[in-house]
């Protein structure tokens, strides 16, 4: 019987001939698979190293700006530092109708010219920028306008966290992140600094400053009520450190806050401190008495008469509340007598005199990080009459941050120690600062400025406990060629504690008013002295200053022994 079940070879062979092909077409297709898979992969690291290109319309990560470091103040709190933001563009060549473009834009942002940015379109080129430092929300109503061409790339944006607090000292950048004034422009003009500067968590690399944003705040808030209360035009004021010479704090109003950079634009917003000049007054009195004793002229016990007016040529000098009598060197600098201050300048002569001030630095500009101060005003020729009324403060125009980087050594043993708007350690300050006045001259001062507060016309300067010492200084401005006693210039020069000296602070209000009836005079004792027992009142504990409940236990005679 014939077996059916048997294969037939022929259909063994095809079946064999079948998987054989199979096998070879599944091989070819994991080549081909692996080949394009490498085709690919190879293409997108292409991509991946190559440099970025400004195309269509998209989100780019492109910083077009400069990268800056961080500012910090001295404890570390953040001043200013970067961020990114959104930039919009538009690439001509993929715009389909620049009309169309140029006017849905303009509906988004209404600032945006259409005409002008038509013009920009069809001038040709592959990039246009249309806007900077966008919002989220701006940046989320240019995308849903969904306009071909269109784009987005990522700029580092400037950002000052604490306003305009501190910003005539950070000061700010332009649109492209670089710097246009105050430390941000010298960290431009020094970048070197950043490398040998503290790193933060994220390795960033950042600029530490002297400044301390507590004694900062303090500064402003108190000099800002002080123009409120005496409805003055401006105010300005500056903490330093005797010993190191960093500026602890500055600030001068009107201010502006760089994040709104177009205020600095304001031409009565400039740093008055480092950067206008001014008769200061009789703050001025501190070196004409510095100058006698320290030459050798007189002693704490000497008198000058100041019983009646000068009268030199066709000028007469005379005193506000004159005492019609001689007065001892304390005396003449506690009841700011103009008449004794001009006599002191005599006894010193015009070469000393002018020699004297210029050791002191106040016949120069003063540079900082913050560059050369404005120059002072010089009298072309140097006489008699011009000893006589600079003595008391009136014919040499200074900046304030000269007056105060003069007053260090006259408080910290003689020692002439130059403002520094970084950190720097006394040690380093103090080894190589030149002395310029004897220890007993600088001991001499300290007494007397303190006790111009305990009983002459800076009383109201008093902050209970740390014994603050100072000078007022009253000056009439010059208005329409001639000096006027209605437009006034106060100042109040202090250092605190006079028992250890550690700091100098000077504030100074420009045209104050007399704004009440128990008021009759516009003087600095009535306002610029208490604003500096204000802030000395409050920066004390700030600055680690500890206070001596007994002072006001202990006063002064009149009397200050001749060993000083």
């Amino acid at each position: 019987m014939r077996e059916t079940n048997r294969p037939d070879p022929a259909e063994a062979r095809a079946a064999r001939a079948y998987h054989t092909r199979c096998r070879v077409r599944f091989r070819l297709a994991c080549v081909g698979f692996a080949l394009a898979f490498l085709l690919v992969g190879g293409r997108l690291m292409t991509f991946g190293f190559a440099p970025p290109k400004i195309a269509g319309g998209g989100s780019f990560d492109i910083a077009t700006t400069v990268h800056r470091p961080d500012i910090l103040d001295r404890h570390g709190r953040l001043l200013a530092t970067d961020i990114r933001g959104g930039t919009l563009y538009a690439d001509p060549k993929r715009v389909i109708d620049s009309d169309e473009f140029a006017e849905k834009i303009a509906s988004v942002f209404r600032e945006i010219n259409p005409k002008k940015l038509r013009a920009r379109l069809n001038a040709g080129g592959r990039f246009v920028r249309i806007k900077r430092e966008l919002t989220p929300q701006q940046e989320a109503d240019a995308h849903a306008l969904g306009l071909p061409g269109l784009g987005f790339i990522q700029e580092y944006r400037r950002v000052y966290p604490v306003g305009a607090t501190a910003s005539h000292v950070v000061g700010l950048v332009n649109v492209d992140n670089k710097g246009l004034a105050g430390i941000e422009k010298f960290v431009d003009d020094n970048p070197h600094l950043t490398m040998a500067s503290p790193q933060t968590e994220s390795g960033e690399e950042t600029i530490t400053l002297s400044l301390d944003v507590g004694v900062q705040h303090v500064l402003r808030e108190e000099l800002k009520n002080a123009m409120t209360t005496f409805e003055a035009k401006a105010a300005a004021g500056i903490v330093m450190d005797v010993r190191s010479g960093e500026v602890m704090g500055l600030a001068s109003l009107p201010d502006f806050d760089p994040n709104h950079r177009e205020q600095a634009l304001h031409k009565d917003r400039l740093n008055r401190i480092g950067f206008g000049v001014y008769e200061m007054g009789s703050v001025f009195k501190a070196f004409t008495v510095a100058g006698v004793l320290d030459l050798g002229l007189a002693s704490i016990n000497t008198r000058y008469d100041a019983s009646s007016p000068i009268h030199y040529a066709s000028f007469t000098i005379s005193d506000f509340h004159g005492k019609g009598r001689p007065l001892t060197v304390p005396e003449v600098f506690i009841y700011s007598s103009n008449v004794g201050a001009a006599k002191m300048g005599l006894h010193m002569g015009v070469k000393r005199h002018r020699a004297f001030l210029k050791k002191l630095g106040l016949l120069d500009s003063v540079t900082t990080e913050l560059g050369p101060s404005a120059a002072p005003i010089v009298p072309k020729y140097w006489k008699k009459l011009n000893t006589m009324t600079i003595a008391f403060g009136h014919g040499l125009s200074v900046t304030p941050l000269q007056l105060a980087a003069a007053t260090v050594p006259l408080v910290n043993g003689g020692y002439l120690v130059p403002p520094t708007f970084l950190k720097r350690s006394a040690e380093d300050a103090m080894s190589t600062a030149p002395r310029v006045l004897k220890a007993s001259t600088s001991k001499a001062m300290l007494k007397i400025m303190r006790m111009n507060v305990v009983k002459g016309t800076g009383k109201r300067a008093n902050a209970e406990g740390y014994r603050v010492g100072g000078k007022t200084g009253t000056a009439e401005k010059v208005v329409r060629g001639r000096y006027s006693n209605s437009a006034l210039l106060t100042s109040f020069l202090s250092a605190f504690p006079t028992d250890d000296p550690q700091y100098v602070v000077l504030v100074m209000l420009d045209e104050p008013q007399r704004v009440a009836a128990s008021l009759h005079h516009a003087t600095a004792g009535l306002n610029a002295a208490p604003t500096v027992g204000k802030i000395v009142a409050r920066i004390g504990p700030i600055l680690g200053v500890t206070p001596r409940l007994d002072d006001g236990k202990r006063r002064f005679d009149g009397k200050v022994s001749a060993t000083y």
